[in-house]
């Protein structure tokens, strides 16, 4: 069976469906689409924490789907901009994890990990999948992955 790894960038998922379709992104149909047929040997959902209720309960419905979720804190900047990307985390924790999968998958339109993709692919021999909302995902990051499934009605909440 296959082995599979799960990595999903909470933030840019929310924003670009959200941006795109003004609906939020379903979990439970992509895990269920995601693993069908093969083995998730991890599973991580990298969120930022703003310590709000509402917020704990989502993270609390990711546990229970199946997911790993890290946190780091959000940072709001004197000028008002704020930070909180889980770029670095997400490219460790997928260079790790390849040693023990056959593919890893990304949720996340960032171009970033165009770089990363490649690496695993051309160096480590591994399937490198992304699920991403297409108008907002880099084509850069599309160009590089083994599949490309796009993020559509199938897969956000009604």
């Amino acid at each position: 069976m296959e082995k599979v790894a799960i990595l999903v960038d909470v933030q840019n998922v929310y924003y670009t469906c959200r941006q795109i379709f003004k609906r939020n992104f379903d979990y439970n149909k992509f895990w269920l689409k995601a693993t069908d047929g093969r083995d998730v040997v991890k599973a991580v959902a990298y969120a930022i924490d703003r310590g709000d209720r509402k917020q704990h309960e989502f993270q609390n419905i990711l546990r229970s789907i199946g997911f790993e979720v890290k946190l780091k804190p959000f940072t709001q900047r004197s000028d008002g901009s704020a930070k909180g990307d889980w770029d670095v985390g997400i490219t460790i924790d997928a260079m790790e994890y390849s040693s023990l999968v056959d593919t890893i998958i990304l949720v996340s339109g960032d171009g970033d990990f165009d770089i990363l993709a490649h690496k695993l692919r051309l160096d480590r021999g591994k399937k490198f999948e992304v699920y991403a909302v297409t108008e907002l995902t880099a084509a850069s990051l599309i160009n590089a992955t083994s599949k490309f499934t796009p993020i559509e009605n199938n897969l956000l909440l009604k």
